[in-house]
């Protein structure tokens, strides 16, 4: 399969997919609801949008990490979160509505904040290498046009057919999933040293995932809310749309070194959700 047709065409359509099975899922109150929970939402995209890439950037010089790597994981860290938190906050018993509502906030905002977090970490970690351009404006409209647009096209169907958006939104994310996973398998699998580079960086994405949930669950209870909130919390600070990431790295930066963290981070999260799962699953909580 030609490079171009995977990276400019396949790539991006697979994303666009998952992006309206999300947004199937989504409802205008998913939003709203920022306004009666302002506090726990205020929290969550704080520790989300800001102190998880604060934690990325030291892990970066904690385990040395090369200039691809070390960008990688920093675009990791500035992804929003994604239907697999949702679906692992539910099973954990946290506040399901709340990890919505962080997911549908933080889709919309790291369409920003993404080109300033991984523009500054190739300015700072790639310096005297072969840089990759990421300017500002063409990014933000790729990633409007791959995300926001359609998140907004599923929301319209869900208004519009809420019957069939029901029956549709789970097949729809599990067709666009598996496609999208064949497709970055197929780009990634051709990288060179790929083993070498996934021992390198993964102590680093499993220390970014681990510490995010511990950060997430600390800090909101440290902010007075309650349990089912702190495991959302943890849970969307922790889980980020790995899924994204590799789309990013692969489709707009035409780069599989960068992939790299995000297919270990992709991976690895299914261990740590399962973990809580298994943890907070079989006990009760309050929400408020």
């Amino acid at each position: 399969m030609p490079d171009d047709l995977l990276k400019t065409v396949l790539l991006p359509l697979a994303l666009i997919l998952l992006m309206v099975g999300m947004g199937m899922s989504l409802t205008v109150a998913d939003f709203r609801r920022v306004l009666f929970a302002p506090k726990a939402t205020l929290v969550g995209v704080f520790l989300q949008l800001v102190m998880l890439p604060v934690l990325a950037f030291g892990l970066v010089y904690l385990f040395k990490l090369p200039g691809e790597l070390a960008v990688g994981l920093m675009l990791v860290a500035a992804c929003p979160g994604g239907p697999t938190s949702n679906l692992i906050s539910h099973l954990s018993k946290g506040d399901t509505a709340l990890s919505v509502t962080l997911t549908a906030v933080s889709s919309v905002v790291t369409v920003f904040t993404i080109p300033l977090v991984v523009g500054f970490a190739m300015e700072r970690f790639m310096a005297g290498e072969a840089a990759i351009e990421l300017p500002f404006g063409k990014t933000l409209v790729q990633l409007m046009v791959v995300t926001v647009i359609p998140i907004a096209v599923g929301m319209w169907i869900h208004a519009a057919r809420p019957g069939f958006s029901q029956r549709m939104s789970k097949p729809v994310n599990v067709m666009s999933m598996v496609f999208l996973a064949l497709i970055i398998i197929a780009a990634v699998l051709k990288e060179k040293d790929l083993g070498a580079q996934i021992a390198a960086v993964g102590p680093a994405v499993v220390v970014l995932n681990l510490g995010g949930m511990v950060l997430g669950f600390v800090a909101a209870g440290l902010m007075g809310l309650v349990k089912a909130q702190r495991i959302a919390i943890s849970i969307e600070v922790g889980i980020q749309n790995g899924t994204l990431a590799l789309a990013i790295a692969l489709g707009l930066l035409e780069s599989a070194g960068l992939a790299v963290p995000a297919v270990v981070y992709s991976l690895f999260m299914f261990v740590s959700g399962a973990v809580m799962i298994g943890w907070f699953g079989r006990g009760k909580t309050t929400v408020p």
